[in-house]
């Protein structure tokens, strides 16, 4: 007995679900195809907007920019995975048993991939800085130093002042010895420090798309293509000359000169020393 394709009902009409090519045809003219690349998928399923007239997707003058109306409607259905079970286990070669409860995003992801690693071993990312490996473990809210258990590490937290927008990086000031973040006082620094350094390297958002779209409620594959996928990335050292640290030397070695000079003379000085903030970023 030939196997009865399962279907679905959009709006009153029967549609034919392809699995294996993510399709739907209209079970009256099958010609009349509706791609699920074509839908805007959401992780629990797919959604697109249908116009009734034409048994398609709505174009976009037809819908008014997608508002919905007597013929344009916002519909939702369910993974693949749930409208075809049997095809979707053909497809991956597997069994119904073996791809239960998972979303087409999970059984897309190639096994033995780094995708596969992150999303199904739930592996870390890692992070070099200054030569010394780091965990990005952003549910943590910090950066953990591999085989360092006596090191805090740096928090999110610490380095969140840091951020800078225009290089859309962050930059901060770094302690290789104790794996930290370690605070710079622009205020006072009269030397370049000896034990600090300098680093920078790129959002949160790029070292662990996997782990900030868990964390701030973004659909699982969200802004993730599996061929660019990194699981590996390395902080870059800046050289002090591309910070403002010297900057803020120089105004403090004037100011020390200036109170040294005017020290004598047990009177006001005769320009006034120049007011700054701690200033946070680098």
């Amino acid at each position: 007995m030939e196997k009865i394709p399962p279907a679905i009902d959009i709006e009153g009409t029967e549609f034919i679900i392809n699995a294996a090519r993510e399709e739907l045809s209209e079970k009256g003219d099958l010609k009349n195809i509706i791609s699920f690349k074509d839908m805007f998928y959401l992780g629990h399923g797919y959604q697109f907007h249908y116009d009734t007239a034409a048994k398609n997707l709505a174009r976009l003058e037809s819908g008014l920019s997608f508002k919905e109306d007597g013929t344009v409607k916002k519909i939702t259905i369910p993974n693949l995975n749930e409208l075809d079970p049997s095809g979707m286990a053909e497809r991956y070669n597997t069994t119904v048993e073996n791809i239960k409860g998972k979303t087409d995003f999970e059984l897309a992801i190639r096994p033995g991939s780094l995708l596969e690693l992150r999303w199904n071993q739930r592996k870390l990312p890692i992070l070099k800085i200054a030569g010394h490996p780091f965990f990005v473990d952003i549910a943590a809210n910090r950066l953990r130093p591999k085989d360092d258990f006596k090191s805090k590490g740096i928090s999110l937290d610490q380095i969140n002042g840091y951020y800078d927008r225009l290089a859309h990086a962050y930059i901060f000031p770094y302690n290789p010895k104790t794996h930290e973040f370690q605070e710079i006082d622009h205020l006072s620094i009269t030397e370049l420090p000896k034990d600090i350094i300098v680093v920078k390297f790129p959002p949160l958002q790029l070292l662990d798309r996997v782990g900030w779209n868990v964390k701030y409620g973004f659909a699982p594959f969200n802004c993730i293509r599996e061929k660019e996928f990194q699981m590996q990335f390395k902080a870059q050292t800046l050289p002090w000359a591309q910070t403002n640290i010297p900057e803020s030397i120089k105004l403090n070695l004037e100011q020390k000169q200036m109170r040294a000079e005017n020290a004598p003379l047990r009177k006001k000085p005769s320009r006034e020393p120049i007011q700054r903030k701690r200033r946070r970023r680098l």
